[in-house]
């Protein structure tokens, strides 16, 4: 399978990149949405996160309670670190499940931890949806209606937009509407088709 991993910092508009890209028939594997998958109740991952950081870490229904983790997990990096060697190996043993049970031409996987993860290891090509810092603060605050700190804290976690660039094959600038975004990726979803056949 011919996976192509996109990767931006929070806020940067991937969604709104896979979204488009679903519409035309690609699969699209979430790093995000898998790594919720992993800490549903009843999964290994949720007892040991529970015995690290106690009850108060879950909702009432049982579920993990997200943003009381987020907010431990940030505020101090050596329980980051535990999470992430915990929750990196079942996500990417998710991921990979994932991706080769796609049957469009070719698969996405979206990852804001693309780089950092090692999951970049799965992917032919790099897409970067790139966006400028202040954009993606402004963005991010008014979406998730969290603190400009906690948004910084992450924007901190996740690569460098220099450090991000580097990894590209391509990259998509959204500083600009929705359709300017769909335009970039309409041609470069041709171009995957056009590279795809080529190697046919």
């Amino acid at each position: 399978m011919f996976v192509v991993g996109i990767t931006g910092g929070i806020g940067s508009g991937k969604s709104a990149v896979t979204d488009h890209l679903e519409t035309l028939g690609i699969t699209v594997v979430d790093a995000d949405k898998v790594a919720r998958v992993v800490v549903e109740p009843g999964k290994p991952a949720l007892s040991h996160i529970v015995d690290r950081f106690g009850d108060a870490i879950l909702l009432e229904d049982g579920n993990l309670n997200r943003a009381a983790l987020r907010e431990r997990v940030f505020a101090e990096p050596q329980e980051r670190r535990w999470l992430e060697q915990l929750l990196h190996p079942l996500i990417r043993e998710e991921i990979m499940t994932d991706l080769q049970s796609a049957r469009s031409p070719y698969a996405l996987l979206v990852s804001p931890l693309l780089v950092e993860s090692g999951q970049n290891s799965l992917t032919k090509r790099i897409i970067v949806v790139d966006v400028p810092e202040a954009m993606q603060l402004a963005r991010t605050v008014q979406r998730d209606a969290v603190p400009e700190a906690q948004v910084r804290a992450i924007m901190q976690a996740q690569a460098q937009r220099e450090e991000r660039l580097r990894h590209a094959h391509d990259v998509l600038t959204n500083d600009s509407d929705l359709a300017a975004l769909h335009a970039q990726v309409d041609a470069l979803h041709q171009r995957y088709l056009k590279l795809l056949e080529s190697q046919a």
